[in-house]
């Protein structure tokens, strides 16, 4: 593991929001700690909470998109598909003024296809390499002991927005990374370093000498 401030980047992102009971509380987290994270939006909350949306935009936060309705993209045609993805990138860019460039598939539920007609569609599929598994809501401490335990630089760690737990357990869970030397990116930006390499089905990898 390197050590030089280079490589001690990981990315927090948050699925499912924006949440009207605690986004607005982990953008002040974020901002009071300078630090900017991915937020893979779902349409529909998007349509419900558009200024949270449009804070997380102007506080220099990364936008994704995790689909129009939380949908099963297995389970779904190739148009429906599409239109899932045109619907929610559609309503962030009408917002923002912003296109998402990043997918997160629901659940993380996807295969070959899905992943095909989302790189046709000119998104990257992003997953998750720590999953604090927050929306379990077992409590502040077994979330931030999950959150942090065995963090690797090119770690891109899975939150929710509307997790129980998630407000309370966020300050010590960026302490603990602060604590470590871990500069916190956007998803796409630990993508683009050269520390990770994607495979087919979307999952990331620390890439060959690093």
């Amino acid at each position: 593991r390197h050590h030089d401030n280079d490589c001690m980047k990981i990315a927090l992102t948050f699925d499912d929001g924006p949440s009207a009971l605690y986004t607005a509380d982990i953008l002040d987290y974020l901002k009071a700690e300078g630090v900017r994270a991915t937020f893979f939006v779902v349409g529909s909350q998007a349509r419900a909470n558009p200024e949270l949306l449009l804070r997380e935009e102007r506080e220099g936060h990364e936008i994704g998109n995790h689909s129009d309705s939380h949908a099963h993209f297995t389970h779904i045609s190739e148009s429906k598909i599409r239109q899932e993805l045109d619907s929610c990138s559609d309503k962030i860019e009408a917002l923002t003024g912003v296109r998402p460039t990043l997918f997160r598939p629901p659940y993380g539920d996807y295969n070959s296809k899905v992943i095909t007609v989302v790189r046709d569609e000119g998104y990257e599929a992003v997953q998750w390499s720590i999953d604090s598994l927050d929306w379990k809501n077992r409590g502040v401490s077994d979330l931030v002991k999950r959150a942090t335990n065995n963090v690797q630089p090119g770690d891109i760690i899975l939150f929710h927005n509307d997790s129980e737990f998630i407000v309370e357990a966020l300050p010590a869970i960026l302490k603990h990374y602060q604590a470590q030397g871990y500069q916190m990116i956007p998803a796409k930006d630990i993508l683009l370093t050269g520390e990770t390499t994607i495979d087919v089905q979307g999952k990331q990898h620390p890439a060959a000498g690093t």
